[in-house]
């Protein structure tokens, strides 16, 4: 049986994607097979789109880390035919065929139900991002912060961690203060729930300092590098900040003040790896109170699965704010 689905492969130019006819076979036999309704856009789609072999070793490959449908074939695990059934992380769309293809076949662990109530495409709408998004406040709701201690502070505020992240810590009460390089994005972010939005350039202007003002009660970070160290450096004492992104740096260049004088924390996020049942708690929340309450301001566009190399490049331009749905045929 074919189906349809981009492939990105090595040329002599560098590396093209397209839309290609498979084969089922070529996914293999283990495992559960999955009918892809919706997919999304993610930074690291773009980068396994373009030959990025930090991300994805062998070519040819479809890429795709976040993909929503059907179960056809259930195999031995504890979903049945016609389970509507959503994917993210782990190897998805890394190494393992992703979700722009009509088909992905993946082990019965990487699964988690999609939650009642939740339609296929606004799950991905939210998408890794999201999940990324809701574990970055589920961490700090964790330390025990909540919306009296002070404002929160995001970063990357146009990406889709940091616009869901608003979203997210609005709904629950909290004032948000986003940062952003991008001057047309205030109105945008007011509709999330952003207070205050910062420019970026503003924001880093003292960055280097060893210490910075106590601002926040808390900080999602997005971006890594100095943005990362200017969001510790202005935590109030006791304040955490999460880590799940590295766009603007993987370093990490400053003094341990913050630590020891402040007793400041910084969280780690990760998505990729995470047990089943955690993401589907995750999930679960999503669904019901964290749900941003307009969740279609987070949409920048939907496409079909021939428009997805465009908008590879522009996310990797940086010309995507929000978030990006792809529809399979």
């Amino acid at each position: 049986m074919s189906f349809q689905a981009l492939l990105t492969r090595e040329t002599d130019d560098g590396y093209k994607t397209a839309l290609e006819e498979r084969e089922l076979t070529e996914l293999g036999e283990e495992g559960v097979l999955v009918r892809v309704q919706w997919s999304s856009l993610n930074y690291k789609d773009a980068l396994s789109a373009t030959g990025n072999k930090g991300v994805t070793r062998d070519y040819p490959h479809t890429p795709g880390i976040d993909a929503v449908g059907i179960v056809e074939e259930s195999g031995d695990g504890p979903f049945s035919q016609g389970d509507a059934v959503i994917c993210t992380g782990y190897d998805l769309g890394m190494n393992t065929d992703g979700g722009y293809g009509q088909y992905i076949r993946v082990p019965a662990e990487w699964l988690v139900p999609l939650p009642e109530g939740l339609a296929p495409r606004d799950a991905m709408l939210l998408g890794t991002a999201g999940l990324t998004a809701a574990l970055c406040v589920e961490s700090l709701l964790d330390t025990g912060l909540n919306p009296d201690q002070g404002p929160v502070l995001v970063t990357g505020a146009t990406g889709g961690v940091g616009s869901i992240s608003v979203a997210i810590l609005s709904r629950l009460g909290f004032d948000v203060v986003a940062v952003s390089g991008k001057a047309d994005a205030a109105d945008w972010l007011a509709t999330l729930g952003a207070s205050r939005v910062l420019d970026r350039d503003a924001f880093l202007e003292k960055a280097g300092k060893p210490m910075l003002k106590e601002q926040w009660a808390g900080v999602v970070d997005c971006v890594g590098g100095d943005m990362l160290t200017a969001g510790i450096k202005g935590l109030k004492y006791g304040g955490s900040a999460t880590c799940c992104g590295l766009a603007g740096s993987p370093k990490l260049e400053m003094t341990v003040f913050p630590f020891i004088l402040r007793g400041v924390n910084l969280l780690g996020v990760d998505s990729v790896e995470l047990p089943c049942e955690i993401k589907q708690q995750m999930w679960q929340l999503l669904a019901d109170e964290w749900m941003p309450a307009d969740l279609s301001q987070l949409e920048a566009a939907e496409c079909g699965l021939e428009d997805v190399p465009t908008w590879v490049e522009k996310i990797l331009q940086g010309g995507v704010r929000g978030r990006v749905v792809v529809k399979l045929p």
